[in-house]
């Protein structure tokens, strides 16, 4: 009989306040670099701190690549990107064997790619090939490259940070259903405001980075990551994570009308893993019920694939993403008046 996992020790307050605290620093230090995106900017940062991957869509300008080497800086990884064009190779990104004198012979040394780093930015990821895309597959979910009979493994920690041009654009693809879901969030990044434009216009020059300093440093965030993980989530709150992705599903709910395939198991995990990350954000020593609805369109939007006919009807995965959230109760049946003010929230 296989023993359970271990039930991690309580986050005290002294925990608690000192995360929340180093949190806070980065979001100052990130809302300097992207103006007017502070709710982008948190969903960043509980994403990474969840240690996931994180795609981002928009048109290009908005400042998505800027907000990535802004967030690398601020941590202090090390961080590389990869500009994707229809004619990269798969080799381009993870490496390749190159033919080398060592000790007098021939031999092939794998040379390490541009994946090798603790922050990849995948700049417009969608102009590549599939083929390329899914190059980035097993580094994703593994953490590994394989090449040439062997493996190595990657920095740690590793998050791929992607960004990706609207697929109704010249010359893009739309990623594999496999990779999309690989991917902790896809979250929308929109156009700014004329009041942050004008802040724009003010405080920055093409071509001139923003000065980023280092306000945690990778041994810091190491702890955070790790403090999230010990952040508990209480069983009413699992039992929502899980009727919510069931929901997702054709048959299992009047908001999945049209949807040919729902959300995986995986998607269930990621919904606890970025509620954690927001509990910790927010000072608590355990996830609520609002943590996962705040999580759940960037995680379950990019996981629902509808119906052919329902796209021509308008339908969208982020529209079946809000009906679920007003839909499926967060208790399973309600609670006794006695107990209605003790509720998770």
């Amino acid at each position: 009989m296989t023993n359970p996992p271990p039930i991690p020790a309580v986050l005290n307050d002294a925990e608690l306040a000192s995360a929340s605290a180093s949190l806070q620093r980065l979001l100052d230090a990130l809302d300097d670099v992207l103006f007017g995106q502070h709710e982008l900017i948190e969903l960043v940062v509980t994403g990474v701190l969840a240690r996931g991957h994180i795609l981002l869509e928009g048109l290009p300008g908005l400042g998505k690549t800027e907000l990535v080497k802004g967030l690398a800086k601020a941590l202090g990884l090390e961080a590389r990107r990869v500009q994707f064009t229809p004619d990269l190779l798969p080799g381009d990104i993870t490496g390749n064997p190159v033919l080398q004198d060592v000790d007098g012979q021939r031999q092939f040394v794998f040379q390490k790619g541009p994946v090798f780093a603790n922050i990849l930015l995948a700049d417009e990821i969608n102009r590549a090939s599939p083929k390329t895309q899914s190059a980035l597959l097993e580094a994703m979910q593994e953490r590994r490259v394989s090449a040439g009979g062997e493996t190595h493994a990657l920095p740690d920690p590793f998050f791929v940070l992607a960004t990706q041009n609207p697929i109704d654009l010249e010359g893009t693809y739309p990623l594999p259903e496999a990779q999309l879901d690989r991917f902790l969030f896809k979250i929308e990044v929109r156009r700014n405001s004329a009041d942050v434009l004008q802040r724009i216009v003010l405080n920055r020059e093409i071509g001139a980075e923003p000065d980023v300093p280092v306000v945690l440093g990778a041994e810091e965030f190491a702890r955070l990551v790790a403090l999230a993980r010990r952040v508990h989530v209480p069983e009413v709150v699992a039992a929502y994570i899980a009727r919510l992705v069931n929901a997702t599903h054709p048959g299992e709910s009047a908001a999945s009308a049209g949807v040919r395939f729902g959300a995986s198991p995986r998607a269930a995990l990621a919904l606890a893993a970025a509620a954690r990350a927001r509990g910790l954000r927010h000072g608590r020593p355990h996830t609520s019920f609002e943590d996962v609805q705040a999580v759940a369109r960037p995680v379950l939007v990019h996981r629902i694939l509808l119906e052919h006919t329902a796209r021509l009807d308008g339908a969208t995965p982020a529209g079946v993403v809000e009906k679920l959230l007003a839909g499926v109760p967060v208790q399973s049946k309600a609670l006794p008046d006695s107990l209605a003010a003790a509720k998770i929230r």
